[in-house]
């Protein structure tokens, strides 16, 4: 069965936003939006949240005004906050930590283990409070220039992540089977597949059960 243009815009969706953790970086991710953006997929690309951004960077791409292991400044996700070129919006963001509060960034990240309570205590640092829902782009900010204290805090995003992940696999689990959801598991079963067999027998049990929910009638 022809895969769904929906299903295709929504993974190139992800690619994008989680291009400063993959592999290749944009070079990567570009090859990726060039191979299977058409001109229906990038229709529904534009539906989505910041879809008209990814829709343009994509366009950049075709035209060769963007090379292909490059993106625009103004079209990057999350507005550059995650990514080392972003470098004025991540000062902005840091303005006002001190040497302490640096310090005791750079504590919990050494001792983080990739678990609920670590998790817990992280974002309940003062420091890293104070950066709200933005949080995990704000310690990204902080630590710019540290690759040891980098490589750290990519433990830190995949625990977010895999944790964010679980609870929605059970939510959507919970509700009633629709097009629209079997759609978006599809799209993201790669990444559930990444994660949850961090939970163990109950990650894969749940692996299984999502499986089963997008291919069911």
């Amino acid at each position: 069965m022809k895969e769904k243009n929906s299903i295709i815009a929504q993974r190139l969706m992800n690619l994008y936003r989680a291009a400063y953790v993959i592999a290749g970086g944009w070079s990567t991710v570009n090859a990726a939006l060039i191979a299977e953006a058409n001109a229906s997929v990038l229709e529904e690309v534009k539906k989505l949240p910041t879809g008209e951004r990814l829709a343009n960077h994509i366009k950049n791409l075709q035209s060769g005004k963007t090379p292909m292991d490059s993106i625009s400044r103004e079209l990057m996700p999350y507005g550059g906050l995650m990514d080392s070129a972003g470098a004025g919006v991540e000062e902005d963001l840091s303005t006002g930590i001190s040497a302490d509060d640096f310090d005791s960034i750079a504590r919990a990240l050494n001792d983080f283990q990739p678990d609920q309570d670590h998790l817990n205590a992280i974002m309940a640092l003062p420091a890293v409070a104070q950066f709200g829902d933005r949080w995990l782009a704000g310690i990204r900010a902080t630590i710019s220039g540290h690759p040891d204290l980098l490589a750290k805090w990519r433990i830190v995003f995949s625990t977010e992540r895999a944790y964010a992940l679980w609870d929605r696999a059970n939510a959507i689990l919970s509700w009633p089977a629709t097009d629209r959801t079997r759609a978006e598991v599809q799209a993201e079963i790669q990444e559930y597949e990444m994660y949850l067999p961090m939970f163990g027998i109950a990650g894969a049990e749940t692996l299984g059960k999502l499986r089963a929910f997008i291919s069911s009638v």
